[in-house]
């Protein structure tokens, strides 16, 4: 990052007002693990390492018909609700560094500033114009994704980031179990409520997942996903269309291996519509009853992944939500 010392950096600033408090907002923006449910591009983004006040992070995101990655530390502060970031040179060809700043106002008001700066390019890959261009775009589409959080949390309860997790303890080796789920493209001959399955690579470890399955009364139902896949045993999995009043939905799959087989741990992140919730659950469903019934059948569908595996899994071992 020494670039920024010989040279004067080019800048770029994002500012909005959102009707929502600083807290809410910089809660989104600080949690990487939240990143692919709010933000619609990314696909998953994961700490590498962390300490108390630093985040060292790595990114997939869907970017012109393909998908790029990229590294970069986060830099924290709470108190002050402000986040620091550098990225290295990956997805942008230079390095761009910046912060979100959320500044309290009046009436649970928050003015969100997003800043980024860049040193100049000296060819036309590098060509700052190009990079500033693509900036602004993306800050656009960032604080555009908070506006929607805002929207969204002014018309809860339920809140509209949901998390839960559910551990299926599952014979066999974490390598096989891992394998298994991969195999997205195999799930029609292995599994019996999956009519067709097609994968289509769109990136080392990267791929769009295409499923058919059929439901109750014989309805099939087209879900379309992207995974990444990586080499040292995870899997994370983000939904392309959702039903509502799910917006967005996330899934982490780690596979650790046990005295008597395999647990499997999906960890699921889902941006919820809190104005559809009555359409779908009716209008006495409380915020606990839509929780549960979302985690119920999250955790449904993982089971009835998971039921490929022979013998088949246990019911889970483990599950909380948030």
């Amino acid at each position: 990052m020494a670039v920024f010392r010989r040279c004067a950096p080019r800048r770029t600033e994002h500012t909005r007002v959102l009707h929502a408090p600083p807290r809410v907002l910089y809660d989104v923006v600080a949690a990487p693990g939240r990143w692919p449910a709010v933000l619609g591009p990314v696909v998953h983004a994961r700490a590498r390492h962390r300490t108390a006040h630093r985040t060292g992070c790595e990114v997939w995101a869907r970017e012109d018909g393909g998908i790029t990655t990229w590294r970069g530390t986060l830099t924290a502060d709470p108190a002050r609700h402000y986040l620091g970031f550098r990225w290295e040179a990956g997805a942008l060809p230079v390095p761009v560094a910046g912060s979100w700043y959320f500044r309290p106002l009046p009436g649970d008001r928050t003015e969100v500033v997003l800043r980024h700066r860049f040193p100049p390019g000296d060819g036309p890959r590098t060509d700052h114009g190009r990079v500033r261009r693509i900036l602004e775009r993306r800050g656009r589409e960032q604080l555009d994704a908070l506006a929607k959080i805002a929207a969204l949390a002014a018309a809860g309860p339920p809140a509209p980031v949901l998390a839960f997790t559910d551990t299926f303890p599952v014979p066999g080796t974490a390598a096989d179990c891992y394998d298994f789920v991969r195999r997205a493209d195999r799930w029609a001959e292995r599994l019996p409520h999956v009519v067709r399955s097609t994968t289509t690579g769109l990136h080392p470890q990267v791929d769009a997942v295409e499923l058919d399955t059929a439901g109750d009364g014989g309805l099939v139902r087209r879900t379309r996903a992207v995974r990444v896949c990586h080499d040292s045993g995870w899997i994370a999995h983000k939904e392309l269309v959702t039903a509502r009043p799910v917006i967005a939905h996330t899934a982490l799959w780690t596979f650790t291996g046990a005295p008597h087989g395999t647990l499997v741990t999906v960890d699921h992140t889902v941006l919820l519509d809190p104005a559809a919730v009555p359409g779908a659950f009716g209008h006495r469903a409380s915020p606990r009853d839509v929780r549960a019934g979302i985690h119920r059948t999250l955790r449904h569908a993982a089971f009835a992944v998971l039921a490929g595996v022979h013998p088949p899994p246990r019911p889970p071992r483990t599950a909380k939500a948030s």
